[in-house]
């Protein structure tokens, strides 16, 4: 597997008076959790990094997945992000790198997520999937780039903005597209990863089937209003992601039109 940049941290690329847009790592949690005191979290770092103890996370990136994380600096600032995520007018924009090249250029996905259950066939609780009686889920998707990994085959960058708010929403419609993402071990390759990831008994063979140790996930993009001003903040892309990517020679769309092929620079 390539290994991640361990000695990035947090840093704060939008300094407002009432909040920050900070670029999280990958494998860093956004906040504590009781199970895992073992691992970095950007909240507690940078309540000490700023001095700023009233920060928090109005909203939450998993630990693999790297990008723009929102901080709210005061009570009356949380509570409006609050009211901004329930009334959706807080947009999100993903980058996320998958397996296969997708026979289309931008689709969107209407298809409800709901638990699978632990059965025979799945080990892993939380994994979701599509469901008749799921609740609505709606993603948007754009084909950014394709390419051609020497060791890795064909890879994709895939844009992804979802309209919904469901539990990994992005890399469950991913996978309902056929396009699992690169080192997701819950929706990826091999529906065995996660179990053996936890149970830390991960092979050789299903890490380097994985390529990366955390899933290819990116919050590239927010969008939302404040103070009658529309703010726009991005994070490029983080530089595992970067460097599997660059790996990657570009190839042409099913039509023989030149692909976007998009590198984002730090």
């Amino acid at each position: 597997m390539i290994s991640p940049d361990i000695p990035e941290r947090p840093r704060v690329l939008l300094s407002h008076p009432d909040f920050y847009v900070v670029a999280k790592p990958p494998l860093w949690l956004t906040h504590r959790v009781r199970a895992r005191f073992d691992v970095p979290n950007l909240l507690e770092y940078l309540q000490a990094e700023l001095g700023e103890p009233q920060l928090a996370p109005p909203h939450r990136l998993d630990r693999e997945t790297s990008g723009a994380q929102l901080l709210s600096r005061d009570p009356e600032s949380a509570s409006r992000f609050f009211t901004l995520f329930k009334e959706h007018l807080i947009q999100k924009t993903y980058l996320a790198l998958v397996h296969g090249h997708p026979d289309w250029t931008g689709r969107t996905l209407e298809a409800p997520l709901g638990s699978l259950g632990v059965s025979g066939s799945n080990e892993v609780q939380i994994r979701q999937g599509v469901t008749p009686d799921g609740r609505p889920a709606v993603t948007d998707f754009r084909v950014l780039g394709r390419g051609q990994h020497p060791q890795h085959g064909l890879l994709s960058l895939i844009e992804a903005r979802p309209r919904s708010g469901r539990l990994h929403q992005v890399r469950a419609h991913l996978s309902h597209l056929g396009l699992p993402m690169v080192g997701d071990k819950i929706y990826g390759r091999d529906p065995e990863a996660f179990v053996a990831f936890v149970e830390d008994r991960l092979t050789p063979e299903q890490q380097r089937r994985l390529i990366l140790p955390r899933q290819a996930l990116h919050a590239w993009r927010l969008h939302f209003p404040w103070s009658g001003a529309q703010v726009r903040a991005e994070v490029p892309l983080s530089l595992d992601l970067q460097t599997l990517w660059a790996g990657c020679v570009p190839l042409p769309d099913a039509g023989g039109n030149p692909a976007g092929y998009v590198l984002m620079q730090p």
